[in-house]
């Protein structure tokens, strides 16, 4: 509301009275104060908080042994994955067929599940894949690939239900293993061995060719066997059984290209196109995995006697093999089908066998965010893929190490790590000598954000502000303000969305208790690329000091994240604009400015500044404006569609980076947004007839189940906390039983 000074005047009269008589006098009242229409009279003046050229970026790249007292050979390792759990443990196979796991904090060794009386270990057998159920750990179930000791020799993908998942009983005393698939092998190589669970929530299995040379068996070209191929598998729906039907077909517009098909057999005896693969003409797609930012599939496939190649797993495609090895022509008979190139293939001048890597998406080694890190087993060489921009990828030699990288891995923080399978050990990518420098200050004090005299305080010269719907800070109370350059304005685009000249930071202050735990600066540097930094507070209230690569702390029983650089582009994503609390609909409220006392809409106000590049168009009555959940004036409808678009939208629309196709803007309508009775894109939950939204049925919806988790691969948000938002959940619960449809 603006504030308007009312001005009430009248004639007083000063009559004075005296034996001698005297004069009548009157004087006339003070100037009345301005009218103050606005929460501001004039734009902040921001001289000190503006965003520095952005930090040398780290691109060097060295070896670090992290556990130098464990060693897992010989006999292993052939695998190494990190646990889905809020405190994680690392999860290693051996070869022969032992699982072990280790603390990293505190690197013991102890034994978990032992296959090395089922497993054959001869050639490139033996146990060499894992996956956790997308569920882990309140599902406790863990999926095996190994080569069975049989005639003949088979791949066996298996589901382990444990009894315990800290320290299970072996497999029959307590455990209980189920078989899955299984696949005949021919020879003891090329049996291809990684299996994970894509963001789709399906088992995706790699299998080679069969072995041998020159693919004997043509098992490359042909869909009527499982070989030479990746299988994508329902392994979680709960129509389920063992034996007879341990898995199901993704099928619809997104399912398997074969879908509807008989379902295949072991052997290569099968009338039919196979309905269990999802992509063929693979050779040993010995190690792969999915960039956990974009979804994407990166597979390192294995070659004959010229080519190595890096490949991206699309549905339906076929990657050459035997037709082609990489980009070569490798025969010619029975080939005239269309083949998907791979997106980078080497000579074997340069190594002989490739072990696939993963996408870096850690903070540590800045300069590599996004990269494909792979390496050779044969050479030893460690390279990274990057995007030219234009289709195309450069490729780029980063390290020279000893031969046996058999596998990759990351940490919870997605920074990298390596197995030698020839030494035993495990390694770790950390920045090289000569790391680049930083122009960002490592105290909140120097970074002119801050009031000189009061570091607890705001700069003068930011503007502060507030929003419709607040996002989830797992309880925090928060400030905000945004440090806009002088002479420079903000564009609002026709999506009514705000966009912010070179030199912005928004800054963030985060409460719990009343006291300051963390200060966040989202800026966008002079070459207009937005980055976080994030600053921890000292308990005495007098500094923060900038976290560099993510930190979690225990603070009051509560474990605060302090997300690092990367997780801070998970969500400030740029199809949301990377700023984004500031837009029309969050902005369209009134606020009381505390360097005034007044109380105005900050559109109206922003506008009267000067700050932005145009003038508003409309009044704030004729602006999109979002519901505050929390108001139960408001409909039930506008409000939960508030919480999705405030601590979902960010993400979840279009070219928002994650692999599910679903749109949960505030303006999005209903039936259009992907959700309301679709199947679950990302996983069922282990529940019978899930969607990610069921009208009428909370229970059934993952949308609300997932919003509810916490500490597993399935919870939302994936990142940045860790306590759940019982208000939210309440809220889209209430919301989701009262839908009648999805009108």
């Amino acid at each position: 509301m603006r504030s308007l000074i009312a001005i009430l005047t009248g004639v007083v009269m000063v009559t004075a009275c005296s034996s001698g008589g005297g004069d009548a006098q009157s004087t006339p009242p003070p100037d009345p104060p301005p009218v103050a229409e606005f929460g501001l009279d004039s734009r902040p003046d921001n001289q000190t908080c503006v965003a520095p050229p952005r930090p040398d970026a780290v691109t060097s790249v060295a070896v670090q042994e992290p556990f130098p007292g464990l060693s897992f050979g010989p006999g292993g390792p052939t695998k190494l994955l990190m646990e889905p759990v809020a405190e994680p443990r690392w999860f290693v196979l051996r070869k022969a067929g032992q699982v072990q796991v280790f603390d990293p904090d505190n690197p013991v060794v102890s034994d978990y599940l032992d296959f090395s009386g089922v497993v054959n270990t001869s050639g490139e057998g033996g146990l060499l894949g894992l996956a956790f159920h997308p569920d882990y750990p309140a599902t406790p179930e863990i999926f095996f690939s190994y080569t069975r000791d049989s005639s003949p020799m088979r791949s066996v993908i298996s589901r382990v239900i444990l009894d315990d998942v800290i320290a299970p009983s072996d497999i029959g005393a307590g455990s209980i293993e189920y078989e899955i698939i299984s696949i005949d092998q021919f020879a003891s190589n090329h049996n291809g061995g990684d299996i994970a669970f894509g963001p789709d929530g399906f088992l995706y299995i790699g299998l080679g060719d069969g072995g041998g040379r020159e693919d004997p068996q043509e098992t490359g070209q042909d869909t009527t066997n499982l070989l030479g191929s990746f299988l994508r598998l329902d392994v979680t729906d709960a129509a389920i059984t063992y034996p007879g039907n341990s898995y199901r077909i993704p099928s619809g517009a997104d399912g398997n290209p074969f879908a509807g098909e008989l379902k295949c057999g072991p052997t290569l005896s099968n009338p039919n196109n196979c309905p269990e693969i999802f992509a063929w003409g693979v050779r040993n797609p010995w190690r792969w995995s999915f960039d956990p930012m974009t979804g994407q599939l990166w597979a390192g496939d294995v070659g004959q006697g010229a080519r190595e190649e890096v490949d991206i797993i699309e549905r339906g495609n076929n990657y050459g093999w035997d037709c082609r090895e990489g980009s070569l022509v490798f025969e010619t008979t029975d080939c005239n089908a269309t083949y998907t190139d791979p997106v980078h293939d080497y000579p074997h001048t340069e190594g002989n066998s490739i072990t696939g890597g993963r996408v870096y998406r850690g903070a540590a080694i800045s300069g590599r965010i996004g990269e494909y890190i792979y390496a050779d087993y044969g050479s030893g060489r460690i390279w990274a893929l990057r995007s030219d921009g234009q289709g195309g990828y450069n490729n780029e030699q980063l390290l020279d190490e000893p031969g046996g990288p058999v596998a990759f891995a990351a940490d919870a923080d997605g920074e990298l790590y390596f197995a030698n399978i020839n030494n035993g050990r495990i390694f770790k990518l950390v920045p090289g000598a000569g790391a680049g420098g930083s122009s960002i200050p490592d105290q909140l004090s120097d970074t002119g954000c801050v009031d000189p005299a009061d570091v607890t305080a705001p700069y003068a010269g930011l503007l502060p502000y507030d929003i419709n719907a607040r996002f989830w800070s797992d309880g925090a109370d928060k400030s905000r303000y945004i440090g806009l350059p002088n002479g420079t304005t903000i564009t609002i685009n026709g999506d009514d969305d705000w966009e912010f000249p070179a030199g912005t930071v928004i800054v963030k202050n985060f409460r719990l208790g009343g006291n300051l735990v963390e200060t966040r600066h989202l800026m966008r540097h002079p070459d207009g690329v937005w980055a976080g930094y994030t600053y921890q507070w000292n308990t005495q209230q007098t500094e923060a000091t900038r976290v560099i690569g993510g930190d979690v702390v225990n603070i009051a029983g509560q474990d605060w994240v302090y997300p690092s650089g990367a997780q801070c582009e998970q969500c400030h994503t740029s199809a949301a604009g990377n700023a984004l609390g500031p837009e029309t609909a969050q902005m369209n409220r009134d606020f009381t400015y505390p360097s005034s006392g007044r109380t105005d809409n900050q559109l109206e106000t922003i506008d009267h500044v000067m700050m932005f590049a145009s003038p508003l168009a409309g009044t704030p009555g004729t602006l999109p404006r979002l519901a505050d959940p929390l108001d139960s004036n408001a409909s039930l409808d506008d409000r939960a569609r508030a919480y999705l678009h405030t601590n979902c939208a960010n993400c979840h629309r279009p070219n928002g980076g994650t692999p599910v196709d679903i749109d949960l803007r505030y303006d999005t309508a209903l039936q259009n947004t992907g959700t309301c009775d679709m199947a679950p894109q990302a996983g069922m939950l282990g529940i019978m007839n899930a969607r990610i939204i069921a009208p009428g049925d909370a229970t059934r919806s993952t949308l609300v189940l997932r919003t509810g988790r916490r500490g597993d691969n399935v919870a939302m948000p994936p990142v940045g906390s860790t306590v759940v938002d019982m208000a939210g959940v309440t809220l889209l619960t209430d919301w989701v039983n009262g839908l009648t449809g999805c009108q």
